[in-house]
């Protein structure tokens, strides 16, 4: 998951979004390369975000990073950890990995963060688990940012991206078969029908494919990875690089997913907080209130911000309070993708809800979880089963997990809401 503009349009358009989740696509031809060809691993899954990120990169106009270039008090998961997490009934991991380190490093620095790499997917497997690694450039990078690396086939850094995911490719076809994937790019910055973003696929999963014939590649379509990049996604020309797996992200509806979330770029979220789920769980009202209450706490923002601030969150809560979402509304955008993939004859099992979740909130602005959440989430995973996709919740650590930080105590609340069991203590 990433800041990605695309939250833009969830603000600024979200009455439009709401109105038209449950629209109908266009009928598609079915070619039949898309069959189901195998057991595949992965099906209930968590992202082990920040294993292989929060770097220590130098401030401009340096491009390098500290040695060793992960921040050292950033949580990782433990042999014992992953077994816990097995235990739950997870079967993979899904392993983000800021490419930056590694295109910065010189020869045998580079050769140590690859061994590093090796080590946490040896360690996933040994605790019977799958892994899908995941090229994921940061946008908060000076240097190294998704913009220098895949905004195009010409970007500053792409070929040196495309020369990563080629070697890594080729040192994950080593282990276990069907165990391991690659996933080149996290959530791509192009428009949804972009054939910018078509190039630069297509480029990565050939840099892949001539390093490894056999090793699982994860695509996705523009516009983040959200349902309507994969709606817009022609998966023809892909069957090329078989085999391989789909993605697909889902935030929706974000004034929920992302309340207070400190990293949104729009000043609607940073005082959001109290919004229920389903909307019916609470009132505008109530959640009005709380919005004021956290700005009169506000000492940093000048009082005509707050006011604008206000008065755009007092807009946007109307439509999604009217709206009054619910499962239904989860069920109309991933039908879509379903619908999607019908038209392909693409085995929904193939089509990995690579992230969702929603951040841990409540009325006292501290991170705690909450029935709200947890209703949410029980409602997007059981959506998403309902269509027969894989999921990946988002996230083991941070404000959106499911382990803490320091205690590596499991939430109940999201074992439950996952359809997970509590592992023996």
């Amino acid at each position: 998951m990433t800041g990605w503009s695309r939250r833009r349009l969830l603000t600024n358009a979200l009455s439009t979004a709401l109105v038209r989740a449950a629209a109908s696509l266009a009928p598609l031809s079915t070619p039949s390369a898309f069959a189901a060809n195998g057991a595949w691993r992965f099906r209930r899954g968590v992202n082990a975000w920040p294993w292989f990120a929060l770097t220590r990169e130098f401030p401009a106009p340096r491009t390098d990073y500290a040695w060793p270039p992960f921040q050292s008090q950033r949580p990782v998961p433990t042999p014992d950890d992953l077994g816990r997490l097995r235990a739950t009934g997870l079967d993979f991991i899904r392993l983000p990995v800021d490419p930056g380190p590694f295109l910065a490093a010189d020869t045998a620095t580079r050769g140590k963060l690859l061994d590093m790499l090796d080590a946490a997917v040896n360690a996933t497997l040994d605790a019977g688990l799958g892994i899908i690694v995941n090229v994921q450039a940061n946008g908060a990078t000076h240097y190294w940012n998704p913009d220098r690396m895949v905004s195009s086939t010409a970007a500053p850094e792409f070929e040196a991206y495309r020369a990563l995911v080629g070697e890594l490719a080729g040192r994950l076809e080593r282990f276990t078969p069907d165990m391991v994937a690659l996933e080149p790019v996290n959530e791509p910055p192009q428009s949804c029908d972009s054939n910018v973003w078509s190039n630069v696929q297509a480029a990565l999963l050939t840099a892949a494919r001539t390093s490894s014939r056999t090793l699982p590649l994860i695509v996705t379509g523009g516009c983040g990875s959200m349902v309507s990049g994969l709606a817009a996604l022609d998966p023809a020309p892909l069957a090329a690089f078989e085999p391989i797996l789909f993605t697909f992200h889902f935030y929706e509806p974000y004034l929920f997913s992302h309340q207070g979330a400190p990293w949104m770029r729009e000043p609607v979220y940073r005082a959001l907080n109290n919004v229920p789920w389903p909307a019916s769980a609470g009132s505008l009202d109530a959640t009005l209130a709380s919005v004021r209450a956290r700005m009169a706490r506000d000492t940093e923002t000048s009082e005509a911000d707050k006011k604008a601030a206000y008065a755009e969150t007092e807009r946007v809560l109307k439509v999604y309070f009217d709206a009054k979402p619910d499962r239904w509304f989860i069920d109309k955008y991933l039908g879509q993708a379903r619908a999607w993939a019908d038209a392909y004859g693409i085995a929904p099992e193939r089509v990995i809800m690579g992230e969702f979740g929603a951040l841990r909130t409540d009325a006292r602005y501290t991170a705690a979880p909450n029935p709200d959440r947890a209703r949410y989430i029980a409602d997007v995973r059981q959506s998403a089963e309902s269509f027969g996709f894989p999921w990946a919740f988002w996230d083991l650590f941070d404000g959106m997990g499911m382990m803490d930080d320091t205690t590596r105590a499991l939430d109940p609340a999201m074992v439950d809401a996952l359809g997970l069991r509590m592992p023996a203590q």
